[in-house]
């Protein structure tokens, strides 16, 4: 075991891997994306603030264009059964291994939606033929499946939980498509992106170990099962399959797991970081583990609130050092921040700053409120 690194290093080390030292230009959007294995999408304005956080000069028109125009990105189910905007590109990679995930096959998931694993199979098929390189509304795909699967299939799929909307992202059958007033859409990926082809289960969850590692490492197996969302032992079985790309490394009395040749370079990182203003469920935030290497624990409760809710975050020298919020004020964009300490004056400068580029970002001028802690 590698031991002697230092939290202080590896959250430099982190920072960097995550675009959180220096903004990179528009031009590495999609890049970016792929580092960071994906933006956070539940709500859709945090993934496009998640790009704001690491690229200069990006818009939200710009996220927007690449998902519905471009098509160099996409928004489907992933990690943790959220939401998340992919690169397009890897999309078939993140399917292989996702088609691995038996949940949906198990007796309580299959009682809980109370029909059986061959009806289940026949609504999913009836999804994937319904859905082409044409947008479908939510309802227009209820109509479809049902007059393919049977009209019981109807009160699954208008379901308020969209229980067969993940399986099917799963499959690979299905990503959203551009919004259509307030209606959502769906596409199928094969049909909507310029290419598809699926890799091995084996080679692709061997590549999503590389890219967690390189971004969130070190991590045991119970942080990369948190991570993507499956049982430890499960995780372990697959981080054992990479066992010749990996080492194990203690941190401070912690141990975990990165790949062989980084810990060279945490060793060397620096925190040259301005302050960065984070939005609700960063990646960086909900992919950091420990939790005690990101924020002190007397204010976890401050940022991972219940219900899966990550607040917006003030990030110095990669820790939480408060929280924000922003309210559009007539003309302005009010940024409500509170700190969890007494910030510096050149802290206070970098928040300020920071606050500037988001205004510019939302089309208004901003002005800073902090809150006593």
């Amino acid at each position: 075991m590698t031991s002697g690194l230092t939290w202080a290093r590896v959250r430099a080390w982190r920072v960097a891997r995550q675009r959180l030292d220096e903004r990179v230009p528009k031009r590495r959007l999609l890049d970016v994306v792929r580092e960071v294995c994906g933006l956070h999408a539940q709500v859709q304005s945090s993934a496009e603030l998640q790009a704001w956080a690491r690229v200069d000069g990006v818009t939200a028109d710009d996220v927007r264009e690449a998902l519905w125009e471009r098509r160099t990105l996409v928004r489907t189910w992933a990690m943790r059964g959220t939401l998340h905007v992919l690169s397009a590109d890897d999309l078939p990679l993140y399917v292989a291994a996702l088609r691995t995930h038996d949940r949906w096959w198990k007796g309580a998931w299959l009682r809980m939606i109370g029909h059986s694993a061959d009806e289940l199979r026949s609504i999913l098929d009836a999804i994937h033929r319904s859905l082409g390189a044409r947008p479908v509304t939510r309802e227009r795909l209820t109509e479809k499946v049902s007059a393919l699967a049977g009209p019981w299939a109807r009160e699954r799929m208008g379901s308020g939980w969209g229980e067969m909307l993940k399986p099917a992202a799963f499959a690979g059958s299905l990503v959203s498509g551009p919004p259509r007033g307030q209606n959502v859409t769906f596409v199928r990926p094969d049909r909507w992106l310029k290419a598809w082809v699926v890799p091995e289960p084996e080679e692709a969850w061997r590549e999503i170990v590389r890219r967690y590692l390189r971004t969130y490492g070190p991590a045991t197996r119970e942080e990369f099962a948190r991570w993507w969302g499956m049982q430890p032992a499960t995780a372990g079985r697959i981080l054992k399959a990479s066992a010749d790309e990996v080492e194990e490394v203690e941190i401070e009395g912690w141990a975990g797991w990165t790949l062989i040749g980084d810990v060279a370079a945490m060793r060397k990182a620096r925190l040259l970081s301005p302050a960065r203003l984070l939005p609700a469920f960063d990646v960086y935030v909900a992919g950091t583990r420990p939790e005690a290497s990101l924020v002190d624990r007397r204010f976890e409760a401050r940022v991972f609130r219940q219900a899966g809710w990550i607040t917006p975050v003030v990030l110095i020298d990669g820790m939480v050092a408060g929280v924000w919020g922003h309210e559009r004020r007539g003309p302005e964009v009010e940024v409500a921040v509170e700190p969890f300490g007494t910030p510096s004056a050149a802290r206070r400068r970098e928040v300020a700053e920071e606050a500037d580029r988001l205004g510019a970002f939302l089309g208004a001028p901003a002005r800073v409120t902090w809150i006593r802690p």
